[in-house]
């Protein structure tokens, strides 16, 4: 491989200021935006979601209504380890994690992850497990019965 790339740089250009003059290296009334048309003006872009005309996406849609129309967004909950550290129940399961209300109600499965730290003993039941998080209840003296990540 080359020394080349591992080179320091020597010069330092600053950035240039565009419509500042013919003098500053970019451009007077025009400063690199083309000529004409909407994209040349002052406040010319078209928002992300303008389609160019054609019908948007939010109005070919069918209606949907109501809050259930959020349940598809996130079928599986992410369950911290300093999530479980706050819980009172030893055993945890699915229905543990709704009766504390560490998930809502609707999530019909939960995913225990290794995101922080646990300091006690707890038996995870039924739950898929991540496998730094599976590492770290049995480190604490726990267990995890359903191992699958």
């Amino acid at each position: 491989m080359s020394m080349l790339n591992t080179l320091k740089k020597l010069t330092d250009h600053p950035k240039k200021r565009v419509g500042r003059g013919y003098g500053t290296g970019k451009g007077g009334h025009t400063v690199g935006r083309g000529t004409k048309g909407q994209r040349a003006r002052k406040s010319g872009q078209a928002p992300a979601w303008f389609e160019g005309g054609q019908l948007p996406m939010i109005k070919r849609l069918p209606m949907q209504r109501g809050k259930a129309r959020f349940n598809v967004l996130t079928p599986t909950a992410a369950v911290t380890l300093s999530d479980i550290n706050k819980m009172k129940a030893d055993v945890i399961t699915l229905d543990a994690l709704k009766l504390e209300k560490v998930i809502h109600s609707r999530f019909q499965r939960a995913k225990i992850i290794a995101n922080g730290k646990i300091e006690r003993k707890v038996i995870v039941r039924g739950l898929p497990t991540s496998a730094g998080a599976a590492k770290q209840i049995e480190q604490a003296g726990g267990s995890v019965e359903s191992a699958t990540a």
